[in-house]
């Protein structure tokens, strides 16, 4: 059997945490039972099962020859983005016939802001609830950090919508892994800034190891710091948004669509000029 519209692969990083990792494929089922009639797998690009491999060729068996890959991540991912473009070449070998068009990463769209600013509420237990309120808190965004300046740049750009026309006094950044400034900096720095309550929001779409690590060395710089009053949010999650724009995400891999088709990328052309750097 051919499908006559691509097969939605979906990318993730990979995570050492088992929750992490049941929560991505649980998604992955997930967008499967919402869209009957497109062929959907999902696998990582690194630590965790089930690789990325095993899902092209679970769908390859069904008779799938083209897919629209998305990545579930949040921004460039900077070397992990060669190591997906690798993957899905080596792919291409292995499964003749095959053809693999590239969606853009998640974030920031304008849904995942409003979801991380659905978890600064959540996280404040509703004790916001004016302007002059939120002009009292400052936001600590923590990235996961990388080696690659653009996928750091990209949390900077994310803090930076969440900031605009939202009323909170700053949306400053760290990173927990990687790159500076490291969380006890970033919330040092917040200080410096005149923050009295900071609420750290994970920049994550789903808990794993680094997340955990957050919210531990928040925990630790809070009780050195008992005058500043530190609250922890939670990742952003398995929302019915993030469902959405994933499928926002795939459906301007296809061109034509909306006029988005510019954003699909020839993975041949791209692995090659990657390797000519």
């Amino acid at each position: 059997m051919t499908t006559p519209v691509p097969a939605l692969l979906l990318a993730g990083h990979g995570t050492r945490d088992d929750a992490g990792a049941e929560a991505f494929r649980d998604f992955v089922r997930e967008l499967g039972r919402r869209n009957p009639g497109l062929p959907v797998a999902g696998g990582f690009i690194g630590l965790s099962r089930p690789p990325l491999g095993d899902a092209v060729a679970e769908l390859a068996a069904q008779g799938v020859r083209r897919f629209a890959a998305v990545p579930l991540m949040l921004g460039p991912a900077g070397p992990a983005e060669g190591d997906l473009q690798a993957a899905l070449a080596r792919e291409r070998e292995r499964h003749p016939g095959t053809s693999y068009a590239y969606g853009r990463p998640l974030g920031p769209h304008p849904a995942l802001l409003a979801m991380l600013e659905r978890r600064l509420d959540d996280a404040l237990g509703g004790s916001v609830r004016t302007p002059q309120d939120r002009a009292e808190v400052t936001v600590l965004l923590v990235g996961r950090g990388s080696t690659g300046p653009e996928a750091n740049a990209e949390v900077h750009r994310a803090a930076r919508l969440l900031w605009e026309g939202r009323g909170y006094a700053g949306v400053e950044t760290a990173f927990v892994s990687l790159a500076a400034p490291d969380v006890p900096s970033g919330l040092d720095r917040c200080v410096k800034l005149g923050a009295r309550r900071i609420v750290v929001l994970p920049y994550f779409l789903f808990t794993g190891v680094l997340p955990e690590r957050i919210r531990q060395q928040s925990e630790g710089w809070a009780t050195a710091h008992p005058e500043v009053e530190v609250v922890s949010a939670d990742v952003i999650g398995p929302e019915p948004e993030l469902l959405d724009l994933v499928m926002e995400r795939y459906r301007e891999t296809q061109p034509g669509d909306d006029g988005h088709g510019h954003h699909v990328r020839d993975l041949h052309h791209d692995h090659a000029s990657s390797h000519a750097h």
